[in-house]
């Protein structure tokens, strides 16, 4: 089937991930509608960080399948997919302006213009060096530099770890601005459900490497009665 026509952009099944003894992921059957944004949570260690990086082609499943646009993920595949992850990956000599040119070198795919215009939203000055950055600062220029592709699939890891509120508000807002749903979709695991609610189209929740609540965010609000945060707290309690 061509991408063009394919409903889904990403389609697992059967997914498992060991680590020794250890299941990260333990049997993942899972479909991402192309064109919207999907929320994927769950408490530490429910195989969250793991899924992600197995949609990327970081890491390769234990057995079970993983498509994204019809393919298998790999190294290879850079610019179908945008993986921002949760370590922190950039380096401190550097400005934020060679930080944004060094990544560039590494896509085809990168957009000078969108980058340029979200260091302006973002409200970071090219000159200052990384290591001089608040957390919530090179939360922003990580973003920058995942949303500057024009890469359809787009991962977050925990993208508001530690930020503080004013920090996740200003990089929803940011998320919200750019996203495309005509060419775009975003993948977005996070424990901070207060804020980046509104966001979500559909909502998957993970429990020891599995799905145990998979639907539309409408749809789980309506049936619990209650905002996504309170279903957490009633899933995980």
């Amino acid at each position: 089937m061509s991408d063009d026509i394919r409903e889904h952009i990403v389609e697992c099944k059967g997914i498992h991930k060991r680590y020794l003894l250890k299941h990260a992921v333990n049997g993942i059957d899972l479909q991402i509608k192309k064109g919207s944004i999907v929320g994927l949570l769950g408490p530490n260690g429910s195989g969250k960080s793991t899924l992600l990086k197995m949609m990327a082609g970081l890491i390769y499943p234990t057995s079970g399948t993983i498509l994204v646009n019809g393919r298998e993920p790999d190294v290879r595949n850079k610019s179908r997919i945008a993986y921002l992850p949760e370590i922190d990956y950039l380096y401190g000599w550097m400005t934020v302006a060679e930080t944004l040119r060094f990544l560039s070198g590494f896509y085809d795919d990168w957009q000078e213009e969108k980058a340029a215009e979200m260091l302006w939203t973002m409200e970071l000055d090219g000159n200052q060096k990384v290591r001089n950055l608040s957390k919530g600062l090179r939360a922003r220029l990580k973003l920058i530099a995942a949303f500057s592709r024009s890469a359809p699939l787009i991962l977050l890891d925990e993208p508001f770890s530690g930020i503080d509120p004013s920090s996740r508000a200003k990089i929803i807002r940011s998320i919200i601005q750019q996203f495309d749903a005509a060419e775009q979709t975003i993948i977005l695991s996070t424990h901070s459900l207060n804020e980046s609610e509104p966001m979500f189209d559909d909502v998957v929740f993970l429990q020891q490497g599995q799905v145990i609540i998979n639907d539309t965010a409408e749809n789980l609000r309506s049936e619990y009665g209650c905002s996504l945060e309170n279903i957490w707290e009633k899933v995980y309690e």
